[in-house]
């Protein structure tokens, strides 16, 4: 069931119940997603070298440790390992993205995985401080090289580009959550090992070190036989139609520079590039003063554990309200609008006169920095296109490390250059510390660049922003009206069923537009442009995409604005699955073709009328059976949105089903309805 309210009246008995069902509606889409077996392995491969990730930073540490005697030497073994890790980042991201456009992806992560496996076993093997560094700096770059092949290829895996935000959930749940939880839990676990055996004897910090390396170069090189053996779906491809099947891939610098134009050129990407530099640089210029900020509150290192605390469960927060957000709010302007946030509630927390008020807004920006970052991977993976997709990736890994280090390290120098100063409020000494008014930059940063990012990949101009947020956080729809579609694989049950749908809630007091039935005009338009059938797959879908866009404009949009109840049959799944089922077009290039055409108006409510048989005139069992798989997948991508309603039986039957189903979630809209409509 979906969430349903005029925009205009108190919360509905439907509204109530979309709320109870919205964290098992965010359970079925998290399970649809992990039912796409290609996925759920790819994932598991993410476990592993996420465990290998995080591993690696305890037992290289530990290693550097053993290794050098020098007090002074051990103080610096986590920075070092951290830093020559940052710095592949830097050089070699760039190169990744190229690799992941123009080669193989499964071969390319096999390859990345098998270097990076072989790099520390060397390490445990030879024991050389230097030899440690000088690996862990190339197993930097293998990720690098890793990270924009998987990122990229990920779409391709999924059945539908609106699953692109759930496997990106589920990718950092993953990345951030278990695989740390795992990693730090292997190594005290083998950590503890000696002392269950009592062992004894030789450097026993050394040798966990070396165990846990070992152990680390182990996890590797499964990732790299598991993607070698039971992923051969990463090696598909979306082919571009914008490119000629038979022009040659450029070279690797062409290739390069054609990703910076390309990121350049596009509103889309360009936005979304400037919007990562304000949140990057904000949060390098936390990280770099979050201890000084700390003890500006009088508190010590309890203080500075609970601001990050605050962090990381404003990111969980903000990572899982994201899909809700998205649905009433596009994501090209939720993406600079909580950027935008996040620089306020940064500045509010450089203000803040109190630990609770600054615990308070830390967790603020950091659920608007997760709702900004889940976002940002969203529209890479399901809005730039498969061919770029890999240098985008790389762009975002190499900003982020880039402008990440170069704040983090900024920001300590304007703390020593700025120091403490005493300012009087009123006729009263004040002492205000460094950290406060960096922050403030940090935070103006972040809000300029928000703004500019909003500005450029807002495609909604004509839309009052600030309304649009409100209705978002209110959890409304911006127009009053309420879009219902009717969707099945047959036209004879859509049509019946929306005729009699539309009369049944004109009998509650409502006022309803029946939409015009767009394979009608189909039909029409085709009579138009000429007196024979158009033969060419991709000119129906144009015909079907300009008579939906030519309806949504003259009937449906205004209907909407004005607080209609519009009903209207095969909308966009229909044509969708029955076009994806007969021709060789890629589902991904249709469903661009529709958002275009509608300018992305989905229904509030869809209506799925299930027909298992296949006793519709001129419809084969296998083209219905393939038509029915691709609908049923399609609610069960967004369940909250969907209503399934069983086919079988008379056109009367099914219209009571169909009416029990609906009339229950439009109570909250008949007190709304001008009595000159009723």
């Amino acid at each position: 069931m979906t969430e349903i309210q005029d925009a205009d009246t108190p919360a509905t008995e439907a509204g109530q119940a979309g709320q109870a069902q919205s964290s098992v509606s965010t359970v079925h889409r998290l399970r649809s997603v992990l039912a796409i077996r290609p996925f759920r392995r790819l994932w598991l491969v993410t476990y592993l070298c996420s465990v290998g990730d995080w591993l690696s930073l305890l037992a290289l540490t530990g290693l550097v440790s053993a290794m050098m005697k020098s007090y002074e030497w051990q103080s610096f073994a986590l920075p070092l390992v951290v830093l020559t890790q940052l710095l592949p980042g830097i050089l070699f991201a760039p190169i990744g993205g190229v690799l992941a456009d123009k080669f193989d992806r499964r071969k390319v992560m096999v390859i990345c995985d098998v270097l990076r496996g072989s790099l520390f076993i060397s390490i445990a093997l030879i024991g050389s401080p230097i030899w440690l560094f000088v690996a862990n700096f190339l197993v930097g770059c293998c990720a690098m090289l890793w990270i924009p092949a998987k990122e990229s290829a990920v779409p391709n895996l999924l059945r539908r580009p609106d699953q692109v935000e759930s496997a990106n959930q589920l990718g950092l749940v993953m990345t951030y959550g278990i695989s740390t939880i795992s990693g730090f839990g292997l190594y005290s676990l083998i950590s503890g090992i000696p002392a269950y055996l009592n062992l004894q004897g030789g450097n026993l910090e050394f040798n966990i070190a070396t165990i846990a390396v070992v152990i680390n170069g182990l996890l590797y090189f499964t990732s790299a036989v598991l993607v070698a053996t039971r992923l051969p779906e990463l090696s598909g491809r979306v082919v571009s139609t914008r490119k000629r099947e038979d022009e040659d891939k450029p070279g690797f610098v062409a290739m390069l520079r054609e990703g910076l134009r390309f990121a350049g050129r596009t509103p889309l990407v360009r936005g979304l590039l400037i919007g990562m530099i304000g949140a990057f640089a904000a949060a390098g210029v936390v990280i770099g003063t979050a201890k000084n900020y700390a003890l500006s509150l009088l508190g010590g290192a309890s203080t500075f554990g609970l601001l990050f605390v605050a962090v990381f469960i404003g990111l969980a927060a903000g990572m899982a309200t994201a899909p809700r957000l998205a649905q009433r709010l596009a994501y090209n302007r939720l993406f600079g609008v909580t950027i935008v946030l996040a620089g306020i509630s940064l500045a509010l927390v450089a203000l803040a006169p109190h630990l609770w008020i600054a615990l308070l807004m830390v967790a603020l920006v950091g659920a608007c920095a997760g709702v900004a970052f889940l976002t940002g991977l969203t529209i890479v993976g399901s809005q730039v296109q498969d061919d770029m997709r890999g240098r985008t990736v790389a762009l975002i890994q190499t900003l982020l490390k880039v402008v990440l280090f170069g704040a983090s390290g900024g920001a300590p120098l304007l703390l020593t250059l700025l120091q403490k100063r005493q300012v009087s409020v009123f006729g009263q000494p004040m002492e205000v510390d460094a950290s406060r008014p960096v922050m403030l930059g940090g935070a103006v940063i972040a809000i300029v660049l928000g703004l500019v990012a909003y500005r450029q990949m807002d495609d909604r101009r004509e839309e009052p922003v600030l309304s649009s947020l409100f209705a978002a956080i209110r959890g409304r729809r911006h127009t009053k009206g309420m879009l219902i579609a009717v969707e099945g694989d047959t036209r004879e049950d859509t049509s019946v069923q929306a005729r009699r749908l539309a009369a049944a809630l004109r009998a509650e007091g409502l006022d309803v537009l029946l939409a015009a039935d767009p394979e009608h005009d189909e039909r029409r338009l085709r009579t138009m442009l000429s007196s024979a059938e158009l033969a060419g797959v991709r000119a129906q879908a144009l015909v079907a995409a300009a008579v939906r866009a030519d309806v949504v404009e003259r009937q449906v949009r205004p209907a909407l604005d004005n607080g209609s109840v519009v009903v209207m049959e095969r909308y966009v799944d229909s044509p969708l699955a029955h076009f994806t089922a007969t021709s060789s077009l890629e589902h991904q290039e249709l469903e661009g073709l529709v958002d275009w055409a509608t300018g992305r108006l989905r229904p509030d409510l869809t209506i799925l009328l299930d027909r298992p048989g296949a006793d519709a005139k001129g419809i084969g069992p296998e083209h219905h059976w393939r038509v029915q798989r691709l609908l049923s997948e399609m609610a069960a991508a967004d369940p909250d949105r969907y209503v399934v309603v069983e086919a079988e039986g008379d056109a009367d039957e099914v219209s009571d089903r169909v009416r029990s189903a609906v009339l229950p979630l439009m109570a909250g809209r008949k007190r709304a309805v001008p009595q000159a409509a009723v």
